[in-house]
């Protein structure tokens, strides 16, 4: 095999996911692994570019072409030093990232791009499996004590390099497991939930302590944390999401995108309980607001509850299939993205304004009230189509619009920190 012409004699290849019939039925995670001899080929296809621009795609760094040319050796020991000198989770990234560094993948030019998001994965769950990921107690004790507040992937990787420096750290979470959106947000279909307890029981035999159930502002004041240590590192994430302030949002049927993935986050690790209400598509018609990656769980997972249809809505304009001349490489591809969500089953529709919020006598979600838009050059205003009303029969509307920052009750306002608007 030439590696350096592996780019001609092989096309861009994923691993084999479980037909739709069948993972919609369960939340395992359905895309399978590469095996050696597909993890060679596919890593056979990097250039070794003389400026690898998947370099400037990938938020932490990653050296992409040197792990590449160790898979291809099947130096997988190798490849794994490359990869843990810049990324502390591969075996997340490797699952969920978006994958920038595709996007920036120079033969992406004129083909499809080298899979690396699928060959990051390989390469964690390859380290795992040859005990190559152990637990590294630091070697030097500074005598300092930090808090963390915030057990998501900013928090635990903030904990893990503090931790490895020399420092006492203690990590608190106001939830009753740590993970934060990791384990209270993305669906198990995407990540199950012992992926993520591998790596916090990797984290905890490193000597981070992990406090739950335990909200500052509210448990603990602000103020007696920050006599309790010498540092303290605020990676809460933006909590507050964006609302829709439409007629009928009251209804009983409208939920925040987040709080119906939450929901069946605990519901399939077992930690949902009867008293709290249940956020159910089954049976239902589901209306899912916004066309992000949020939107696209929603829609998994109503697939799953067994929706009896799910339809996607968004108020921007068609993306096209292709880049266009004004997005050409490197630049982010402003293209229609067809997730593993929308393969399963869903109507989409663009250019869709929400209206109102209709409901039942009973006070109940019955449908949603929306007129079609048409955008104005460069995408600055838009004007209603007349005759385009319509009503969307929906019994579960699900907000999918985004975060617009912190929250801001409790830790925030004691700790007095200055805000913008974002």
């Amino acid at each position: 095999m030439d590696k350096h012409r592996g780019f001609l004699q092989f096309d861009r290849q994923l691993p084999d996911a479980r037909p739709v019939e069948l993972r919609v039925n369960d939340y395992k995670e359905f895309v399978g692994k590469f095996s050696p001899e597909t993890s060679k080929e596919q890593s056979a296809r990097c250039m070794d570019c003389g400026v690898p621009f998947c370099h400037g795609g990938c938020p932490l760094g990653n050296n992409i072409p040197d792990f590449n040319e160790a898979v291809f050796e099947e130096d997988w020991e190798r490849a794994f030093e490359v990869l843990n000198e810049t990324n502390n989770f591969p075996e997340f990234t490797g699952r969920i990232c978006p994958a920038p560094c595709e996007s920036a993948c120079v033969l992406g030019i004129n083909q499809a791009p080298v899979a690396i998001e699928y060959i990051e994965k390989t390469i964690a769950e390859k380290a795992f499996e040859l005990g190559l990921i152990q637990p590294h107690k630091p070697t030097i004790q500074t005598g300092k004590r930090v808090a963390v507040v915030g057990s998501g992937p900013s928090g635990m990787a903030a904990a893990a390099q503090l931790n490895q420096a020399g420092h006492e750290v203690v990590v608190y979470e106001r939830d009753a497991q740590p993970g934060g959106l990791l384990r209270y947000g993305i669906p198990d279909f995407k990540l199950e939930k012992w992926v993520v307890e591998r790596r916090i029981n990797l984290l905890k035999a490193e000597g981070i302590t992990f406090t739950c159930n335990t909200e500052i502002g509210r448990d603990i004041s602000f103020a007696e944390l920050h006599d309790s240590y010498d540092a303290i590192l605020l990676a809460g994430g933006a909590l507050k999401p964006r609302d829709m302030a439409l007629p009928g949002r009251e209804l009983a049927g409208v939920h925040f995108a987040m709080d119906y993935l939450t929901y069946q986050n605990r519901r399939v690790t077992g930690e949902w309980q009867k008293d709290i209400p249940e956020i159910n598509a089954k049976g239902k018609h589901v209306l899912v607001i916004g066309g992000g990656d949020t939107g696209s769980d929603c829609i998994g997972t109503a697939n799953r509850q067994g929706a009896k249809s799910v339809t996607q809505i968004t108020w921007g304009n068609q993306p096209p299939t292709e880049r266009t001349a004004d997005n050409p490489w490197p630049l982010w591809p402003m293209v229609l993205e067809t997730t593993s969500s929308h393969e399963e089953g869903c109507e989409r529709s663009w250019n869709v304004l929400s209206k109102a919020f209709l409901g039942d006598k009973n006070g109940q979600l019955r449908a949603l009230q929306t007129v079609e838009i048409e955008w104005s050059e460069g995408r600055k205003s838009y004007r209603e189509i007349p005759g385009t009303e319509k009503e969307l029969p929906c019994e579960l509307a699900l907000i999918a619009v985004g975060f617009v920052h912190p929250l801001h009750e409790g830790m925030l306002a004691e700790a007095g920190v200055a805000l913008t608007d974002r």
